[in-house]
């Protein structure tokens, strides 16, 4: 019997992918190929424990697939370790956290407000509960510069066991270089939360933080890397035996982490999701990857652009990666959700987002955040995203007429019927 519920709202959800543009920066579209791994028979299969290390039998093909995503993000990534079992990316830096920290042990992370994620000490989240978080910010938003004084200032008072780089919503590139010196100097282990760029990293046009001497990496695979939805761990070190707990010293980082996801926080890893990433870590190792990440940030420097043509303020005053942070309070006068909800209206995603030091109310926040990942993935170039920024202000501009907004929709449907989903290809 089919389940014609469930079977009609999916084909909603794809009528609505291909009749708009998807704009959320941390959204992509996989492939057929990675979409044919994650409805694979794999979702059957218990594998508890790791590669030649499981608690069940039947394990001959999916020790293979694990190891194929292992020896592929590693290479991808030119990291020492990978551990591909993670269901997520908050997960990751839960795992991380366990693996190195004892409870009350101090985080210094970038500020929630000023780009840092959920996971890097929001007080809502378990890890805040657990460890002290103390944030760092930018010294100036205008032009997205970290105050990297302030952040050695910090790290000398608080001796934080773990120096965190990585964001959810900040537009500029970090200078690892200058946390890696602040972190050898307090003796912290340096991780960084790659999770929106790593497919930046993996094409070529964004640093690594693993090249200037972070420990650990932590990623989900989705955003950036366009595949399934998960979580992945890269780790320099020497790989153990997770069955057997070693010292906690850097150079054991990787069995570490690799005990504090199995058995530490999860049982079974998600097969078929493993060997999607798999999939996607392969796909990624391609050369027309680095294309592809190249035309991300080209695609965003151009909205950037256009977008300040329109009258949208910029935090940062721009971009260097695949996301733009908008503050349409100060450009406006009207909150972030009411430009999502207005947007949406017309088939273009985004998502209400704080900005530094916000005084609006979480929900109904100052600023936009968007980015070009998915686009760039259906193939718009740099001279569709003056349309894109022009729909975005017209929309601004009618968001209480229901008819303007249904004739702006009609044109956005029009213009992405040259652009197919990859899954329609």
């Amino acid at each position: 019997m089919i389940d014609t519920q469930i079977q009609d709202l999916i084909a909603g959800e794809q009528q609505r992918q291909r009749d708009g543009l998807e704009l959320i920066p941390s959204e992509n579209y996989v492939s057929r190929d990675v979409l044919n791994a994650l409805g694979s028979v794999l979702t059957n299969k218990y594998s508890e424990g790791y590669p030649g290390r499981r608690y069940y039998g039947g394990q001959e093909f999916t020790d293979q697939i694990e190891q194929l995503a292992i020896d592929r993000a590693k290479l991808l990534f030119g990291a020492d370790h990978a551990n591909v079992q993670s269901h997520s990316g908050a997960p990751a830096n839960e795992a991380v956290y366990s693996a190195w920290l004892e409870p009350g042990d101090t985080v210094l992370a970038m500020d929630l407000s000023h780009g840092g994620h959920l996971t890097h000490g929001a007080a809502v989240t378990r890890s805040a509960q657990l460890y002290n978080f103390v944030r760092y910010k930018m010294k100036d938003i205008e032009t997205g510069e970290i105050d990297y004084d302030e952040l050695r200032t910090l790290a000398l008072e608080h001796k934080p066991k773990i120096i965190l780089a990585g964001f959810s919503a900040y537009p500029r590139e970090l200078d690892y270089e200058r946390f890696a010196a602040i972190g050898n100097e307090v003796g912290a282990l340096l991780m960084a939360d790659m999770a929106h760029i790593a497919g930046l990293i993996a094409g070529g046009v964004a640093k690594n933080p693993l090249d200037y001497g972070f420990h650990v990496i932590t990623t989900t695979t989705h955003k950036t890397l366009r595949g399934p939805r998960g979580g992945t761990i890269l780790s320099r070190g020497v790989v153990g035996n997770p069955l057997k707990a070693p010292e906690k010293t850097l150079a054991n980082i990787p069995t570490l982490i690799d005990r504090a996801v199995f058995p530490g926080m999860q049982g079974g890893p998600h097969m078929h999701v493993i060997a999607a990433k798999a999939v996607a870590f392969e796909e990624a190792l391609r050369p027309e990857f680095k294309e592809y990440a190249a035309q991300i940030v080209k695609n965003a420097t151009a909205l950037a652009a256009a977008m300040q043509e329109k009258g949208f303020h910029l935090i940062t005053g721009g971009t260097s990666n695949h996301l733009i942070l908008a503050d349409v309070y100060r450009s406006f006068g009207i909150n972030g959700k009411e430009v999502e909800i207005a947007l949406d209206k017309i088939g273009l995603t985004l998502n209400a987002n704080s900005t530094p030091d916000d005084l609006l109310p979480r929900f109904t926040p100052s600023g936009i955040r968007l980015g070009t990942p998915a686009i760039t993935t259906r193939g718009l170039r740099e001279e569709h995203m003056p349309l894109i920024a022009d729909w975005m202000k017209r929309a601004v501009d009618v968001r209480t007429d229901e008819t303007a907004l249904s004739r702006l929709r009609e044109e956005v449907k029009l213009f992405v019927q040259e652009f197919p989903l990859p899954s329609d290809q």
